[in-house]
């Protein structure tokens, strides 16, 4: 059986319809970026001017705690360095480029250690700050006067969550610029962006896990830098029998620079976070 030649019965026209659409898909993100930025900018400012610096102010002293006093960079740590870089510097990144997708992916890359050296050191200070924020929890007057003042309908540790939450929407931004990028120059460059907010957002998640450690008595911040956390499967042995157990038990391993911390992973209730509870302690 003789077969004719396959007729192509796609459109001429679908192919610059696709690429059309592609191209007004990648400047939705685009504007969506450089929109969301300023509100970034704007919520880092009022957290800067309306927590941080009344922390000054003499008209509300007297509502400040005692644990509080003097402890602004513990409470907040570089969270006015963040708000600088981005207002003076990467706000205006972005808008100087915002018609060029292969030069905004420029803009995170050659930021990039920027990037990692604020946001790391903003990621090791948020259990200093969860555990600040906890000693003075019985004594709120101050920081509800200044929500109050700002009219934040959210506390203030809702908005020390900023940082965390503007990295992980970078990188869906970026996976959304990829995914309607065909050019391979453009490509590459977003590409190499992703993966620096990757690298960025791995240690914000590292943080999170931290704050969530329950049960240790000791200092997090001593045990030097996390080298890296996940879920193992753990044998141990037994004292009298000196027999290893058959039965591994299930823990979430913190791996520090001087030590390394065993956890029982409790999954998340309602609306309470998921827990770490403390098992044991290696130096």
């Amino acid at each position: 059986m003789e077969m004719g030649p396959i007729e192509d019965t796609s459109s001429p026209e679908s192919e610059p319809r696709d690429i059309e659409a592609s191209r007004q898909k990648r400047g939705h993100v685009l504007t969506e970026l450089v929109e969301t930025e300023r509100v970034y900018v704007a919520e880092l400012g009022s957290i800067i001017k309306g927590y941080k610096m009344e922390m000054n102010n003499e008209s509300l002293s007297h509502l400040i705690p005692t644990a509080l006093v003097g402890k602004a960079d513990l409470l907040f740590g570089n969270l006015e360095e963040i708000y600088h870089f981005h207002g003076e510097t990467f706000l205006r990144d972005l808008e100087n480029c915002i018609s060029n997708t292969e030069l905004v992916a420029l803009c995170f890359v050659q930021r990039r250690e920027i990037f990692f050296r604020l946001y790391s050191y903003y990621c090791q200070n948020i259990p200093r700050s969860e555990r600040l924020r906890e000693q003075i929890q019985s004594e709120p007057q101050f920081l509800v006067a200044c929500q109050q003042k700002l009219g934040h309908k959210l506390p203030l540790a809702a908005y020390l969550l900023k940082p965390v939450q503007r990295i992980t929407k970078y990188q869906l931004l970026l996976k959304d610029l990829l995914k309607y990028s065909d050019e391979p120059n453009c490509c590459t460059e977003l590409q190499e962006a992703l993966d620096c907010m990757l690298v960025v957002l791995k240690c914000v998640n590292d943080s999170m896990h931290q704050t969530s450690i329950t049960g240790f008595g000791g200092d997090l911040t001593a045990q030097g830098e996390l080298l890296l956390q996940g879920s193992f499967s753990v044998w141990s042995s037994s004292k009298r029998e000196r027999l290893l157990r058959l039965k591994p038990s299930q823990r979430h391993i913190f791996l520090y620079e001087k030590a390394m911390i065993f956890c029982k992973h409790s999954k998340p209730q309602a609306h309470n976070k998921a827990t770490y509870h403390f098992k044991r302690y290696l130096k």
